[in-house]
């Protein structure tokens, strides 16, 4: 057995057992066939493929069939909220602290969040305006900048927006990552609208006081988004239901964690014990983050396990 083969049959584990024994063979056989000679490892590609498949085929096993599904639909609700949010914060950027408030800039710019919010208005374009292939490169290319804004604050001294906004950017651009490729016009219009609404909505409102992320009308309208994401998809959840389709209950799951990462501050202030505070303490903050980080994905394995449980069908019972 040759190094490529082994390492593309670890890769195979990815699928259910029945299944690698069924077809694990003919599968190894098909990537080899078409490896360049003298090749030691998988492609990226092979590899990419070899794991979504296998997750697919688990699904299938579990009897979750509206899971994938439910992905796609918790993405488009999660760019929608980023591109939104985006645009909110972008008008923001724009309108720094008069000079004698003591608040730092960055040039024009309230921080270097104008760089983030910039990348999801693209994204938002891109949506609507160019190939499929680039929808999720764009996606992904504004969730990198959201992230490298913290380092970059650190190594330029500059100011950046605070870890409540960019967190839950963070997760609902992870989350968007999932969304189909291949969409209908009116979903591809949906992100660039959703960016321009947040773009109007916080034109007017942000007169004389949106200086800073800090100020309490940032936290909420992280909260009020937080509970229309959620009220948006527990109506869809339930709407589908009734004609047996179960994605938007999975599209609930998902959207679990980023919700509460919207809602961070508010979670954070009913653990320490002031639920109307805008400020709780960095300890119930990183706490309540860590709480929301973990407990939502931990969800979903348990929900599989027990669909999967629910569908096995009753052992046979013993002759009497």
């Amino acid at each position: 057995m040759t190094d490529l083969e082994r390492r593309y049959l670890r890769l195979l584990a990815a699928y259910p057992a029945d299944y690698r024994r069924a077809r694990g063979a003919e599968i190894v056989g098909t990537y080899l066939d078409l490896a360049e000679p003298g090749r030691r490892w998988p492609a990226p590609a092979d590899a990419v493929d070899l794991l979504r498949g296998g997750l697919r085929q688990r699904v299938r096993a579990a009897g979750a069939i509206h899971l994938l599904p439910g992905v796609r639909l918790a993405a488009t609700l999660a760019l929608l909220t980023a591109t939104a949010l985006a645009g909110m914060w972008t008008v923001l950027e724009l309108r720094p602290a008069p000079p004698g408030f003591g608040e730092p800039s960055v040039g024009p710019f309230v921080s270097l969040g104008i760089v983030a919010w910039a990348g999801w208005l693209l994204a938002a374009a891109a949506q609507a305006l160019t190939p499929e292939r680039w929808h999720r490169r764009a996606v992904a290319l504004a969730v990198l900048l959201t992230g490298a804004l913290v380092p970059a604050a650190a190594l330029t001294g500059l100011p950046r927006p605070p870890l409540f906004v960019l967190l839950p950017q963070l997760g609902l651009g992870l989350v968007a990552l999932g969304a189909s490729r291949e969409q209908s016009v009116s979903l591809r219009m949906l992100p660039l609208l959703t960016a321009v609404g947040g773009l109007a909505a916080a034109g007017p409102s942000s007169n004389g006081f949106a200086w800073t992320y800090r100020a309490v009308t940032a936290e909420l309208v992280l909260r009020d988004a937080a509970v229309v994401v959620l009220a948006v998809t527990v109506l869809l959840a339930v709407g589908l239901a009734v004609r047996g389709d179960h994605r938007g209950g999975w599209a609930l799951l998902i959207l679990l964690t980023p919700a509460g990462l919207l809602a961070l501050h508010a979670l954070a202030g009913a653990a320490d014990g002031v639920p109307n505070a805008f400020a709780p303490n960095w300890t119930a903050l990183a706490a309540t983050a860590a709480v929301v980080a973990l407990v939502g994905p931990a969800l979903l394995p348990v929900a599989l396990a027990l669909r999967t449980r629910l569908a096995r069908p009753p052992a046979p019972s013993a002759p009497r």
